[in-house]
């Protein structure tokens, strides 16, 4: 079908944009979108002050490509997580952390769901802008005064000049069939009034060269050495009003920061009043363990099973869960190689088959050669369960079939 030319002037030396046409209701608004779909035209528009059910099938819109964009950046997220933990932790960086495999996926899931989350909302958030062309900074629908009932009470719809079907007498005839309660031309006046003003171009200009500086001073201060301080916009968390120890200070008489004990007081919780409990050796000594647990420790399956915790928690890591020091910490040390190593004691010795229980005790709360000391992490009755746990522990390695009673004894078979 043959159109006429479109038109490149309308009135003085302007081009026109569209014909806009306006609408009293929601349904005079449909009924003319259904009209303009069925003729044929692509490039035209609606607009509705807010939301109108039912006009996308009235404008015969279809469904966006965005939510399959949206996909395959998620789906880009979720391996790209995937495999950056994978290669950092299995081949990169190969650390076992509690026995787990280096290869873990349920432990990898938290990573990939937030890169996955990630790529999908920056896909989105960028995907709109491209799909509807924005930002679009100039639109020649603005110079209507009319235009501005859009945002209020009245209904519009502009058909661009761009679009192959447009002719200026049958595009008008088309939208005055619609029976609009205005038609009127747009002009496009986007090469006169699109392009920004110059003091913002200005202002665009110095901050794009004022974004520069703060990475400027990161790279000064990495690369360079100074005695000066560094600024500090809220320095009173640097240069707090309070007493440092191994300060001088003149509130005191003596100019001292750090105060003596006061004679005769001890630390709230510290008091040791049995040697027996609080230390492991007989009251009075100083070096014989006691061989029995103190009187007001009760052994029961509850004492059991903490002490048990406990040393899964601090002992197994060197130790091993079984006691033979081949914990996680010492397979490790002796994948690296690395420096002196000294592995840790197995548990099963046979001489410390024969150490008294506040041996045991002693070595928790203050160590022994590489090992480091328990005492200010695990309490003095945890630290008597472990030991309670750790005897158990060397009666189960020790033992025999004998010493199943015989009703259970086909459980272990």
């Amino acid at each position: 079908m043959a159109h006429s030319k479109v038109p490149e002037r309308t009135s003085g030396d302007t081009k026109v944009y569209s014909y806009l046409a306006e609408y009293p209701t929601p349904q005079a608004l449909i009924e003319a979108c259904k009209a303009v779909r069925d003729a044929g035209y692509k490039k035209w528009d609606a607009y509705s002050p807010f939301p109108v059910h039912g006009i996308d099938p009235a404008m015969g819109i279809r469904p966006t490509i965005l939510p399959w964009i949206v996909l395959g950046a998620g789906l880009t997220g979720m391996l790209l997580g995937l495999v950056m933990q994978i290669g950092l932790n299995a081949f990169d960086y190969p650390w076992i952390i509690s026995g787990k495999p280096l290869w873990s996926v349920p432990a990898f899931v938290p990573v990939a769901f937030e890169t996955t989350i990630l790529l999908s909302a920056l896909t989105t958030f960028g995907g709109c802008l491209v799909l509807n062309n924005l930002p679009d900074l100039y639109h020649p629908l603005f110079k209507k005064k009319r235009f501005a009932k859009a945002t209020d009470d009245k209904f519009f719809i502009s058909i661009e000049s761009d679009d192959k079907l447009f002719d200026e007498q049958k595009t008008k005839s088309l939208l005055e069939r619609t029976h609009p309660t205005a038609l009127e031309t747009v002009e496009d006046d986007r090469k006169v009034n699109s392009a920004l003003p110059r003091p913002i171009v200005y202002g665009l200009l110095i901050a794009t060269f004022l974004s520069f500086v703060p990475m400027a001073r990161i790279a000064q201060a990495r690369y360079t050495k100074t005695t000066d301080p560094r600024f500090n916009l809220v320095s009173n968390m640097d240069y707090q009003e309070k007493y440092k120890s191994q300060r001088g200070t003149s509130f005191f008489a003596d100019k001292r920061t750090m105060r003596p004990p006061i004679p005769g007081t001890v630390a709230q919780d510290t008091l040791a009043l049995d040697d027996r409990y609080s230390r492991g050796v007989e009251p009075g000594t100083n070096d014989k363990f006691i061989s029995d647990f103190p009187p007001q420790f009760s052994v029961n399956a509850g004492a059991m099973q903490r002490g048990r915790e406990r040393f899964e928690i601090y002992c197994a890591p060197c130790h091993g869960l079984a006691g033979y020091g081949d914990g996680m910490v010492a397979r490790r040390a002796e994948e690296l190689a690395e420096g002196t190593w000294v592995a840790p004691t197995s548990l099963h010795e046979p001489r410390l088959a024969n150490e008294p229980l506040g041996y045991f005790y002693n070595v928790i709360s203050n160590g022994v050669r590489n090992m480091p000391g328990y005492a200010s992490q695990v309490t003095e009755e945890d630290r008597w369960l472990i030991v309670l746990y750790l005897r158990a522990l060397q009666r189960s390695q020790a033992g025999s079939v004998d010493d199943v009673p015989a009703d259970q004894r086909g459980a272990l078979r």
